[in-house]
């Protein structure tokens, strides 16, 4: 499926001819939500056994069907369970995904239930069924490859939804990665400043002032490159999102600062020139594992002698990385196909296949928690705009499920986002 046709009509006619040609037009742009998917042999039994056993077992309040609820803490309330059940058999935490999407359960805390689940996740299947993962387990498919085209592809399908859709839940500084605050719980209010102070943070990394030539890899709409120019810095900023694109482009023409910012649709791998800095916001986890050597490569390349890069990425721990790195998940299934968070070790290592080093590491991963919590309630709140963009509900639980399954994942210390400085650890007439 593509993210970029699920929009229907479900809004604005209520007839019993209107919502059936809705239903068929998400059952259309939804296959995999709209027909379960038939389990093999055995399996739905299976996950029958081990859900119920593993989420008793937590602090959570179950109730199965028309059986009573049982236990204490956020809810999980299965409305059908055959069919839940049967998901998880056929496809693992895909089905779970799936199944909330089609509405099947449901919670009084979506981030909480996901944040107990990802807190004991090694602990969900018993030892001696460990081995037996793979029943479960889909591999990611060859198409998600982020090859040039590849990653345009995937670029579209995300970024390229619609900036009124980004713009209904992010601040009016339209920042799509963490914030960082100066106090807990933030409010709404707060956010545009805690964008501002991460940005500020990095060019901070960096040394970017007046005269300095910056790059950054990863545009998103604009705000790192309008802080930069404000600052006097000569800004090159690539992406591959024609949306971003003509957003940046508006933002900083608003702000007038075009003569100092160039926004190019440009893959990463085809960067020309020398600059004083480079960074690079969230950035590497969409571009997948077996390209992490040619983005340090091209971060090395586009480095100036003494030069400074400052990156700020998403991380999860090194041997959770390598069981996953192959594997198709929910979220690469429907929201950021392609894409591989990476571990630190990770980012240490193809840092210094490049000939590049960490010489600063400041880990963000209960801010990340906050800026997700934040979006999430804005999204919630703005539900009925989001329908009006011609979102049908299936997005929106989709997207829903979304932020609470990562705000969950720092929460629960899954997660981390790191704001990182590198350096050369070569001198630059010894590069390759």
């Amino acid at each position: 499926m593509t993210l970029s046709l699920p929009r229907t009509a479900d809004t604005c006619d209520t007839s019993e001819s209107a919502s059936g040609g809705a239903a068929d037009a998400a059952a259309r742009a939804w296959p995999d939500v709209a027909r379960p998917p038939a389990a093999p042999f055995g399996h739905a039994a299976v996950a029958r056994r081990l859900v119920r056993r593993a989420v008793t077992a937590l602090p959570l309040r179950c109730r199965f069907g028309a059986e009573p609820a049982l236990g204490l803490g956020p809810s999980l309330t299965v409305h059908d369970p055959d069919v839940f059940f049967r998901r998880i058999g056929a496809q693992g935490l895909i089905g779970f995904g799936e199944s909330y999407m089609a509405g099947e359960w449901d919670s009084d805390d979506l981030p909480g239930l996901l944040t107990v689940l990802a807190a004991h996740v090694d602990d969900l299947m018993p030892v001696p069924l460990r081995r037996l993962r793979g029943a479960w387990v889909q591999r990611r498919p060859e198409a998600q490859l982020n090859s040039r085209a590849g990653a345009r592809e995937n670029v579209r399908r995300h970024y390229d939804l619609s900036n009124e859709l980004f713009a209904l839940f992010l601040d009016e500084t339209m920042s799509y990665s963490s914030a960082v605050f100066t106090s807990f719980p933030a409010r709404q209010e707060s956010l545009p400043a805690a964008q501002h102070r991460k940005t500020d943070r990095l060019l901070d990394l960096c040394g970017v002032g007046a005269g300095t030539r910056l790059l950054e890899i990863g545009t998103g709409w604009g705000e790192l490159a309008l802080r930069a120019a404000a600052r006097g810095a000569r800004v090159t900023t690539v992406t591959l999102s024609a949306e971003q694109q003509r957003l940046a482009r508006r933002r900083i023409a608003a702000a007038g600062l075009a003569d100092r910012v160039d926004v190019e649709l440009r893959d990463y791998r085809d960067v020309e020139g020398r600059y004083d800095a480079v960074v690079s916001v969230e950035m590497i986890e969409a571009v997948g594992r077996d390209f992490w050597p040619t983005y340090f490569a091209a971060l090395r390349d586009a480095v100036a002698p003494g030069g400074r890069i400052a990156l700020q990425s998403i991380t999860m721990g090194h041997e959770r990385m390598l069981r996953t790195a192959g594997t198709h998940t929910w979220i690469s299934k429907y929201v950021f196909p392609g894409g591989l968070i990476p571990s630190r070790e990770a980012i240490e290592t193809h840092a210094a296949g490049a000939g590049l080093r960490i010489v600063s590491d400041q880990g963000y991963g209960d801010h990340y928690a906050q800026t997700l919590c934040l979006w999430r309630e804005r999204f919630a709140e703005r539900a009925e705009e989001v329908a009006a963009l011609g979102f049908d509900a299936t997005f929106r639980r989709m997207w829903e499920f979304y932020l609470a399954y990562s705000e969950a994942g720092f929460r629960s210390r899954y997660l981390d986002v790191r704001q990182l400085l590198l350096t050369e650890d070569v001198p630059h007439g010894a590069r390759r």
